[in-house]
């Protein structure tokens, strides 16, 4: 009878010391869990941009200004943030809204500036306005006449315009809009005169320039005149800004 009561405990005793099964569902999580984290990539920094990345976004902010697609305001906003912006994810974000450099929305070959214009007048009258292109580089040679160059809606897709002019006795008229600086310092001037007149949305808090004209040359009893476009004569009296 004891016998037989220790042989009942001692299977008893074996049973009790057992491990006990682990459960299928406990050993497949932690085995999914060790692959997830073994398998999870190292997140990368973002990389930085360099000087010639924040010019060519600082570029493109131009030229979709230049079209029509900003407006000076928005302008000045997104060069500040292009040319303090230290990731890729900052310059994108900037231009996120606009095609992209040299993309073409139309089936229409994009017009392309020339290198070099020449405009050459006796005693007559030349004028470029509306959407013209404008080019890289211009002779303006002016006899007796006039020659009128309105930048208020010219399509400008690159950085500064030089105008090399030799006015004798004619007039050179720049119609220019904020944004556009025009600078005369290099014009030989003999009896005639020069005369940059800054728009008056510039005077004061001027927005980034996106155009920088850059006139040289000589006057002997001519004019050489930059200025914003005229108001007429309710806008002056009503001391109205001009209208671009």
């Amino acid at each position: 009878m004891a016998g037989a009561l220790r042989e009942r405990g001692g299977h008893a005793e074996g049973r009790l010391e057992r491990s006990p099964k682990p459960c299928s569902w406990a050993i497949e999580a932690n085995t999914v869990l060790s692959m997830t984290e073994e398998s999870l990539p190292e997140r990368r920094p973002e990389l930085r941009v360099s000087h010639e990345d924040r010019e060519r976004v600082a570029e493109q902010l131009r030229v979709a200004a230049g079209d029509g697609r900003l407006t000076l305001e928005e302008l000045d906003e997104r060069l500040d943030k292009a040319l303090s912006a230290r990731t890729e994810s900052e310059l994108a974000i900037l231009v996120r809204d606009l095609p992209a450099a040299g993309a073409e929305l139309s089936s229409a070959p994009a017009v392309q500036a020339k290198d070099l214009v020449r405009i050459e007048v006796g005693s007559s009258s030349i004028a470029r306005e509306g959407e013209w292109v404008v080019p890289r580089a211009m002779d303006v040679i002016v006899s007796s006449g006039t020659v009128k160059l309105d930048l208020t809606s010219a399509v400008i897709s690159h950085g500064p315009l030089r105008i090399a002019a030799e006015v004798k006795s004619g007039n050179l008229t720049i119609v220019t809009r904020p944004g556009i600086v025009v600078d005369t310092d290099e014009v030989a001037v003999k009896s005639g005169s020069v005369k940059v007149k800054v728009p008056p949305s510039v005077a004061g808090d001027a927005p980034r320039t996106f155009l920088q004209v850059e006139v040289v040359g000589s006057v002997r009893s001519g004019k050489i005149v930059a200025r914003p476009p005229r108001r007429g004569f309710f806008g002056w009296l009503f001391r109205r800004p001009p209208k671009y």
